[in-house]
């Protein structure tokens, strides 16, 4: 009975979620759609609640170490959870303005955080699996939410067969590990790994990264994440921008720098190989697109190369670069869909770069936070996402990969040229006769996009004091572990 009560306060917070997002379903259900606003704002108190006993909560393992609560559990629960209520945020004034509100919309976020949570916490082969399928099963509805948009069916339905493809890879090459190292917990698995080298348990790890490679949307397992991010909602992309892939890197963190850390010459090789098609991609895939959320997909998929590398390293530095890199990011893409949904022309939202022509004469404000974000996504100092891109490199020089890095910084700078095309079009193309005017901009959008801005430039430099040592923390007590 002891270890039973520890097991649930180490899982407090999945338990709350999962048991919470039950609660608020019956609600939904029995209140009908009017219940769609309350059901939101109870979904925001509870991923609230979750981050707070994640954080305060005691620290071990639980059901004979398929669950780890650990100080990079911690960090990525804290980034998830937050990420999660933020997009709840973002959804649901986007569903009241569209008129499909749903009460099931933060339901499925919630029931996604349970299981990004799990990832974060995953101590062994099969709570890795638990956790990616609960999360990803709630992401393929979230993705078809806008029943009447046929682009979002679509995306739904590629995001699904997809995924179903990728869960195959994930499982031959967990099936494969398991029928080598004999045994499914991570720290067995590294002891035999490292005892015992064997080909036939990197090829099943080989399997196993590109499975998980899919759900960071890593090339060349991107296919999905252009369409996806075009047809899906506005607000449904800027949760599949974040969350999902703070948990997915946590994961491979997990995996990789602890079950097979005493194979790192082997796994950080495909790792490199991974990283540099991904800068190809994001940055040559990038510079035709004409639609702005297709355009931050090949934009998602060239960072996600740059969080790579701090893996790849294989030290507590790399890790520590990737938490401090994702968690930066995650702040960046927030206020670039905000902005997205904070502008419409007669009702028509934005989504072409061309839309932002005159954008700083109609909304100087959001233009400047534009303006801010862009350049911190490329990686301009002071901003905020030069110092993420300047901690991976320097985790990846420090291993030896500094050739790599300096793919990467090629990669920037090839980029660099849809980013200015954006800065470009909003402050020097004159808007369209007949489209000057932009509809007044909601609230809770305008008020995250804001926020985002700021924090990129100067509340960075502040907030740098105090993040990088929980990054730091989390990384060198999961090496401790």
């Amino acid at each position: 009975m002891p270890d039973l009560i520890s097991a649930l306060q180490l899982s407090a917070p999945e338990i709350a979620l999962a048991v919470g997002g039950l609660v608020l379903l019956m609600v939904g259900a029995f209140s009908g759609e009017k219940s769609a606003n309350v059901v939101s704002w109870l979904s925001i108190a509870l991923l609230i609640g979750a981050t707070a006993l994640a954080v305060t909560g005691p620290l071990g393992r639980a059901f004979n170490g398929a669950y780890v609560a650990d100080p990079l559990a911690v960090y990525g629960k804290a980034v998830i959870f937050l990420s999660s209520a933020v997009a709840i945020v973002l959804g649901n004034g986007w569903m009241g303005r569209t008129r499909i509100a749903r009460f099931e919309f933060p339901i499925l976020i919630v029931l996604a955080s349970a299981g990004m949570g799990m990832m974060a916490s995953s101590g062994d082969l099969i709570s890795l699996y638990v956790g990616i399928e609960l999360h990803s099963l709630a992401l393929y509805v979230l993705a078809a939410f806008h029943r009447d948009d046929l682009k979002a069916s679509e995306a739904g339905l590629k995001y699904f067969v997809l995924g179903a493809l990728s869960s195959g890879l994930l499982l031959y090459g967990a099936s494969l590990i398991y029928g080598f190292a004999g045994s499914m917990r991570f720290d067995e698995i590294a002891a035999y790994a490292t005892a015992n080298p064997s080909p036939g348990l990197i090829f099943g790890l080989v399997f196993l990264i590109c499975g998980l490679a899919f759900k960071v949307s890593a090339a060349p397992f991107h296919m999905w994440t252009p369409d996806v991010y075009e047809g899906a909602p506005t607000p449904v992309v800027s949760l599949f921008a974040t969350a999902p892939k703070v948990a997915a890197m946590v994961l491979i963190a997990r995996v990789l720098d602890g079950a097979f850390i005493g194979s790192h010459d082997q796994w950080a090789q495909v790792l490199v190989l991974i990283s540099l098609i991904s800068f190809a991609v994001g940055a040559f895939g990038g510079l035709a697109q004409k639609d702005i959320q297709r355009l931050l997909a090949y934009s998602s998929i060239a960072n996600i190369g740059y969080a790579l590398l701090g893996i790849a390293a294989g030290t507590a530095l790399g890790v520590q670069s990737m938490l401090l890199f994702m968690t930066l990011y995650v702040v960046d893409q927030f206020g670039f869909f905000a902005i997205l949904l904070s502008l419409s022309r007669k009702g028509r939202p934005i989504r072409k770069i061309a839309d932002l022509a005159g954008l700083r004469k109609d909304r100087p404000v959001m233009a400047l936070a534009l303006t801010v974000l862009s350049l911190s996504v490329l990686g301009m100092p002071p901003l905020s996402g030069f110092w993420g891109k300047w901690a991976v490199f320097g985790a990846a020089a420090d291993a030896g990969y500094w050739m790599v890095g300096a793919a990467g910084l090629v990669a920037s700078v090839v980029a660099g040229f849809y980013y200015l095309r954006i800065i470009k079009v909003m402050w020097f193309d004159p808007a369209p006769e007949g489209t000057e005017a932009t509809d007044p901009s909601p609230v809770e959008a305008k008020t995250i996009a804001i926020a985002s801005a700021l924090f990129a430039f100067p509340l960075v430099m502040v907030a740098l004091v105090w993040l990088e040592p929980f990054a730091k923390a989390a990384a060198v007590g999961y090496g401790a572990g």
